[in-house]
């Protein structure tokens, strides 16, 4: 098998060569050489996948130098068979959708190339090998968003990314020297059994070691997957080809949840570092999905999405559901990739036919029409408020009743009965004559949901973490005080519910809040369509470095 893992990494590297060297004889032709070895990476993935969970070990693969090993443990199998399959599916759309560029076969090469790369830094036994893959994935992407070097914004933008990535690779590196120098070692296992060993060991100027360390993992995390305040590249880099905004999905936006995953036992040993990751992934959550719903552009308004998904997945490993931030990861990979492919034919479509059915959807979103049902006001916020609470409650004590004695977890039901509510409430917002019916089916959907998301995630907690000890100590470590944390979550849900109460109130009376504090809304509008002035910001830092260069090369004359 040690073999075969090489062959998976190595495979689509050597494609990038081929397609490089066969292009003045193909000529198009080329694409079938980068299709062929997506379809066998894929293959390989799925093999070494189903040997891992035959096996039920994880064994680390060497070539003998100490450097350049593989790790072939759960996480990294599957991220493998996500990564190869999302490039399949990318390398097989962008054969007909590319045809006409004129760079074709450049495209096809770093095509190949960034996926060899995804690949070489989910694989990785060693550390070295980690930030070889970590830091050529900004490198690939930055050549493959600026494909259209004639465009000035693809190409600022792009530039702009490789920045924020490269800041992103300093914290990782500081993270491996603080490793070899404090246990002499760069292997991945090795790291994990020194830390387990002396949890307590410091560093320079008597830092905690493990706190350091997470620390440092966790910013590096955040440069790679857009957290505030890093997040402002993300959004921009639309002007990049569609196939590429649907790669972002295979490992390279997503690679900060990859990375705290596989520094899980680093995390176990931390006392206060992920609550930064709760933190900083609930404000980017919060961002993101505001932000989507003032966009016009629709790969812009997907791009701010997955801004806020990848502050959800952040935010679910602050919570110690490490797990389930992969299956997040996985799923909303494979959703969202599907939406940015399929993006320019709705657009196309909708300019030629909008084929809108009319109905109290339509009439809700174009007329504004809002026929409130037949029912009380009452009765309906208190369908919206307990139903949705019964839902997420009763399926995670159906799957596993241990689940509700985490703090995080107890976090992520809040959630999930905010967005039932808040879905329960849409149905009252459009109105209609059959608000039962409606209510139903939206209860019976949202049923189905939770009970998968949380079957799914409690089998890939016993995928990734199968000790049940582990992932305990995971939700420790994420943990705050037990009166303090009771105290809060109460509050929450008695001002929740009070805001539904006041939302539901103000829509029977036809006084949305909007109305009532416009100039407030007005504001509130301006303030999020600017991002918070972030990205004014590094605008005018980057304007002051570029003076303060000039003025220094002029005092030197070295211009």
């Amino acid at each position: 098998m040690a073999l075969l893992a090489y062959v998976l990494v190595l495979l689509m590297l050597c494609s990038a060569l081929a397609v490089q060297l066969s292009a003045p004889r193909l000529g198009e032709g080329i694409a079938r050489i980068s299709v062929a070895a997506s379809a066998v990476t894929f293959a390989l993935a799925v093999v070494l996948f189903a040997w891992r969970l035959g096996t039920g070990d994880a064994q680390l693969f060497g070539i003998g130098l100490g450097l350049f090993t593989l790790y072939v443990d759960a996480l990294s199998t599957l991220m493998a068979v996500l990564v190869s399959a999302v490039g399949l599916v990318v390398h097989v759309f962008s054969v007909r959708y590319m045809q006409d560029d004129p760079a074709y076969t450049r495209f096809f090469v770093l095509l190949d190339a960034i996926i060899g790369v995804i690949l070489l830094m989910v694989l990785a036994g060693d550390l070295l090998t980690l930030l070889l893959g970590w830091h050529l994935l900004g490198v690939c992407l930055y050549f493959l968003l600026n494909h259209d070097m004639r465009r000035p914004a693809a190409n600022r933008y792009a530039f702009w990314t490789l920045f924020t990535h490269r800041v992103g690779d300093l914290p990782l590196l500081a993270a491996i020297a603080l490793i070899y120098h404090a246990y002499g070692t760069l292997s991945l296992p090795a790291v994990f059994e020194a830390v387990a060993a002396a949890p307590d060991k410091t560093t320079l100027l008597g830092l905690p070691l493990a706190e350091t360390l997470g620390l440092l993992v966790l910013l590096a995390a955040f440069a790679k997957s857009a957290q505030f305040p890093l997040h402002t590249w993300l959004p921009y880099t639309m002007d990049g080809p569609t196939p590429v905004s649907a790669l972002m999905h295979a490992g390279i936006v997503n690679a900060g949840g990859f990375l705290i995953n596989r520094f899980a036992p680093l995390f176990v040993e931390t006392q206060s570092v992920l609550l930064l990751a709760f933190a900083v992934g609930l404000i980017t959550t919060i961002m993101g999905s505001l932000m989507m719903l003032m966009q016009s552009d629709i790969k812009k308004a997907l791009g701010y999405s997955t801004m806020g998904q990848m502050g959800y997945m952040v935010m679910e490993c602050g919570l110690g559901a490490f797990s389930l931030a992969i299956y997040h990861l996985i799923a909303h990979g494979v959703f969202k990739a599907t939406l940015f492919l399929g993006s320019g034919a709705i657009i196309a479509n909708a300019r030629k036919d909008p084929n809108i059915p009319e109905g109290e959807i339509y009439k809700f979103m174009v007329e504004r029409k809002v026929p409130h049902p037949p029912l009380s006001w009452v009765v309906f916020a208190a369908i919206t408020i307990t139903v949705p609470l019964i839902i997420v409650f009763g399926a995670h004590q159906l799957v596993d009743e241990g689940f509700l004695h985490h703090q995080g977890a107890l976090i992520l039901l809040l959630f999930g009965w905010i967005t039932g509510a808040q879905t329960l409430f849409f149905v009252y917002k459009i109105g209609g004559e059959r608000p039962f019916t409606v209510l139903l089916y939206v209860a019976l959907s949202f049923t189905a949901v939770i009970l998968t998301y949380v079957v799914v995630g409690h089998a890939f907690d016993a995928l990734l973490f199968p000790d049940p000890a582990f992932r305990e100590a995971l939700y420790r470590a994420a943990s705050v005080n037990a009166t303090t944390f009771a105290l809060v979550l109460v509050l929450l849900m008695v001002l929740i519910s009070a805001g539904w109460l006041v939302v539901f109130r103000s829509e029977a009376a036809q006084q949305p809040l909007t109305r009532r504090f416009r100039e407030l809304h007005l504001r509130l509008y301006a303030l999020l369509s600017r991002e918070l002035y972030v990205a004014d910001f590094y605008s005018r830092l980057a304007e002051q470095l570029l003076a303060a260069s000039r003025r220094l090369n002029a005092w030197l004359r070295w211009v």
